[in-house]
C-alpha cells in the first residue's frame, strides 16, 4: 500500500522510527477517519507520535492534557461569565427577558477549550488527549459522542458538529483499565520498549553527531535497565536522548565507568534507581586503560 509507504517515509524524514505495523495503523486510521488509542508503558513514544503525524501532515496539534477531576469546562467550553454579566448590564432596558438571555448563549461569549476547538477548526487538525487513563470514568464517557460522531453537545446552544474531521490519538499507560464502549470507538496500538537495534537507530537519528559505537553502548545499556526488576521507573526514549547528551557533553566516546557514574542521573530518577543501575552497569568493569572493560563484552567479543 503506497500510503504506507510514503507515511513511514514521513516518519523516518520527521526521525520518527517505526515498524511496518505501527506505520500501517496510522495510514489506516488516518483513511478511515477513526480514533487511534495507543498504549504502552511511560516513555515508549506514544504523545511523539501525535507530535511527529501533525508534522507529517501539515496541520496544528490541539492537545488535551488529563488528569484527575478534567471536566468539560475545562476540555470543550466555558462561557465567558464576565462579557456575560457585562452585556446584562448594557441590554437589561432594551430587551425583553427571555430575548436577553437567549443572546448571552451565543458565539461571542464561547470560550473554545481544546475539544471545541478541534472539531469547529476550518481545517482538520491533529486532536491529541493524553494520557486518558489519568482521567476519571465520567469524563471517558464523556467523549463517546465525539469519538463516535464527530460532534459534541451544548446544552445552552444545541449539537456541534465537526467542520472538519480530525486525526483523534489518545494515549494511555494504562494506570487504569479503560471502557469498552471507548476501545470500540477506536483502533488500536501497543507500544512498546525498542529493541536495541532500533533504539540505536533512534539514537543515530536523534542525535546525528554520536559515534556509532557510543549510540549502541548506551541502547544496550539502556536495554539492561530495563530488562533489570530492581529498576522501578525504566528509562524512556527521552531519557535515553538525554543521557547521550549527556556524555556528549562530557566528551565521552564510549560509555565508561566514570562517565556512567557521572551522567546516570539523566537516565535513572530516583535514588533507588541511580543506586541500582550504577551496580548494574558499572560491576565487573574497570576504566579503559586497564584489563578490562565490559560495557558491552558481548558485542565486542569475536
Amino acid at each position: 500500500m503506497e500510503e504506507i509507504s510514503a507515511l513511514k517515509t514521513g516518519l523516518a524524514k520527521a526521525n520518527y522510527i517505526c515498524g511496518d505495523d505501527v506505520a500501517a495503523t496510522l495510514a489506516v486510521a488516518r483513511r478511515l477517519e477513526r480514533p487511534l488509542l495507543i498504549e504502552g508503558p511511560a516513555g515508549v513514544g506514544k504523545t511523539e507520535i501525535a507530535k511527529i503525524m501533525a508534522s507529517c501532515l501539515g496541520r496544528e496539534l490541539v492537545r488535551l492534557q488529563c488528569y484527575e477531576g478534567l471536566d468539560e469546562s475545562k476540555a470543550l467550553y466555558e462561557w465567558n461569565y464576565q462579557k456575560q454579566l457585562l452585556s446584562i448590564q448594557v441590554q437589561m432596558n432594551r430587551r425583553g427577558a427571555d430575548e436577553l438571555t437567549h443572546s448571552l448563549f451565543g458565539d461571542e461569549y464561547l470560550l473554545e477549550r481544546p475539544l471545541l476547538r478541534a472539531i469547529r477548526s476550518d481545517k482538520p487538525v491533529v486532536l491529541l488527549i493524553d494520557e486518558i487513563d489519568k482521567a476519571d470514568e465520567e469524563f471517558e464517557a464523556f467523549l463517546l459522542e465525539l469519538l463516535s460522531e464527530m460532534q459534541v453537545t451544548i446544552p445552552e446552544s444545541g449539537v456541534v458538529k465537526a467542520r472538519s474531521v480530525p486525526f483523534v490519538v489518545l494515549t494511555s499507560n494504562r494506570t487504569r483499565p479503560l471502557g469498552e464502549a471507548l476501545r470500540r470507538r477506536c483502533a488500536y496500538l501497543y507500544l512498546q520498549y525498542p529493541d536495541i537495534k532500533r533504539e540505536t537507530a533512534i539514537i543515530q537519528a536523534k542525535r546525528p553527531n554520536v559515534s556509532a559505537h557510543l549510540a549502541v553502548k548506551v541502547a544496550e545499556a539502556v536495554h539492561t535497565l530495563r530488562e533489570s526488576e530492581t529498576i522501578l521507573k525504566k528509562p524512556s526514549i527521552a531519557e535515553t536522548l538525554d543521557w547521550v547528551s549527556a556524555l556528549e557533553a562530557l566528551g565521552s566516546s564510549d560509555l565508561t565507568p566514570d562517565g556512567i557514574r557521572q551522567t546516570l542521573g539523566f537516565v535513572l530518577k530516583s535514588s533507588e534507581d541511580l543506586e541500582a543501575g550504577e551496580a548494574l552497569l558499572t560491576q565487573g568493569r574497570r576504566d579503559p586503560n586497564g584489563a578490562h572493560c565490559g560495557a558491552c563484552d558481548h558485542s565486542t567479543k569475536a
